[in-house]
């Protein structure tokens, strides 16, 4: 019995980089409105730096959602939407956690509290959290289709028995 051949390894890897690429395209735009808002509402406001970094990340959330489902993951199960959306806010919530924890550690933990230095810890905690939600985002949120099994064939025996046919191979020609 013959079982379907795996991908070539350097096809998945492939595969892999266009996800980074596409996951990295919507990330950056992300990044992009998570510290434009961040830092519009820390000019702005009065509001606390971590308080900031959350509606920040907030609105931020949103944005990549979208990009997510309708470009980078858009060849991805379409069903259990609801799931879908309950796993994204969850895992970008624990997310939101880890960048805030970090960013929350310098500013009361440390009292690194200026500008530059709430950017720089941002910046790293968003880091740390990326990983995290790429991981989870591909294993739990936009779960890859199934490949379709390749369709085995089946010849029954003489005896009653099945045995499974690998491949039929042409008769040969006769020869005259």
């Amino acid at each position: 019995m013959s079982t379907p051949k795996a991908a070539p390894l350097t096809e998945r890897f492939r595969g892999l980089a266009r996800e980074v690429i596409k996951f990295g395209a919507v990330g950056g735009l992300g990044v992009l409105v998570n510290f434009g808002v961040f830092n519009l509402l820390r000019s702005t406001t009065d509001l606390q730096t971590v308080r900031a970094n959350v509606i920040a990340i907030v609105v931020a959330i949103v944005t990549n959602y979208i990009g997510f489902r309708y470009f980078t993951y858009r060849d991805r199960d379409l069903g259990g939407r609801r799931r879908e959306m309950f796993l994204f806010v969850l895992f970008s919530g624990i997310g939101m956690v880890i960048e805030s924890g970090v960013l929350y550690a310098a500013t009361y933990g440390f009292g690194w509290d200026s500008s530059l230095q709430n950017n720089v810890f941002k910046f790293l905690g968003m880091g740390v959290a990326t990983v995290f939600r790429f991981w989870s985002y591909r294993t739990w949120v936009f779960k890859a289709l199934p490949t379709p099994a390749a369709p085995s064939l089946v010849v029954e025996q003489r005896d009653g028995h099945e045995a499974p046919v690998t491949a039929l191979a042409p008769e040969p020609a006769a020869t005259n």
